[in-house]
């Protein structure tokens, strides 16, 4: 074995038992579900044994790695990547923008966006342009656009925000299990910028906090426009089976009205 191979299969093996320890799994846990031996297992995280292609992907599916990290675990072992990483003006990828588009399309009144893995904008609705009328801070949106930043910079959405201590909460839980599920170093600056912000009380705010329902059932976006106030609950869809790193990494966050009176000053009607 040469001393590139050598490092390469200690690099994978040190990339393995990461992630085996990031899910919680035993080496025999994850053995009985690869259907292989702990002793096998324990060597190819060792570096005493070379992982053959097949075998680091069937273990990396089991784990649930994401596509981009599955490749750079490939390069560690000496394989080449096996997913690809195309953008979505990549003439290969119109189908999955045209696919997004018409899901955004068709969920006009109501704002819907699409984010990558970063949680920066990839693509939005109409309806989203209107919520976004009077941000302080035109930077936050400039391209590209983190949602998360805009949503909790004392000059972006935060001071319309009604929920704001609610809502934020509820963001950088997501983000921090994000963080853990991933090891995504870039979200873990991300959130450090994130609690770096302001406290509530320093926040300028256009409307009174409003104190968690302890019988609702999902954390509401509660939104000053000048139509008055808005409530949103949200939704989050992915792609299944995918096979490109950027349309694994894609995700279409689609607002709904959590009241009649969101529905009527966006539609019109309290009743579809």
């Amino acid at each position: 074995m040469t001393l590139i191979s050598e490092l390469g299969v200690t690099a994978f093996g040190a990339q393995l038992r990461q992630w085996r320890q990031r899910r919680g799994r035993s080496q025999l846990d994850l053995a009985l579900e690869a259907d292989i031996s702990q002793r096998h297992l324990s060597f190819l995280e060792s570096g005493r044994a070379m992982p053959s292609r097949e075998m680091l992907l069937h273990l990396a599916e089991r784990l649930e790695i994401p596509l981009r990290d599955r490749n750079v675990m490939l390069l560690a072992a000496g394989f080449a990547p096996a997913f690809r990483a195309r953008t979505l003006e990549d003439p290969a990828m119109s189908a999955v923008r045209e696919a997004v588009s018409m899901v955004l399309k068709a969920h006009e009144p109501f704002p819907a966006l699409a984010i990558d893995a970063k949680w920066n904008l990839v693509l939005a609705n109409a309806a989203l342009t209107p919520l976004l009328a009077g941000i302080e801070d035109p930077g936050l949106l400039e391209a590209p656009v983190n949602v998360l930043r805009l949503s909790l910079h004392p000059k972006g959405l935060a001071p319309r925000i009604a929920n704001l201590p609610e809502w934020r909460r509820h963001l950088l839980h997501r983000l921090g299990q994000q963080i853990a599920a991933t090891g995504d170093t870039d979200l873990d600056g991300l959130l450090d910028e994130l609690q770096s912000y302001p406290g509530i009380a320093a926040i300028r705010s256009v409307l009174p906090g409003i104190s968690p329902d302890p019988a609702g059932i999902f954390v509401p976006l509660r939104l000053a426009s000048k139509d008055g106030l808005l409530s949103f609950f949200s939704t989050t869809t992915v792609f299944g089976t995918p096979l490109d790193v950027t349309m694994s990494e894609l995700a279409i966050e689609a607002f709904f009205p959590a009241d009649d009176e969101t529905r009527l000053r966006i539609t019109g009607s309290a009743v579809l």
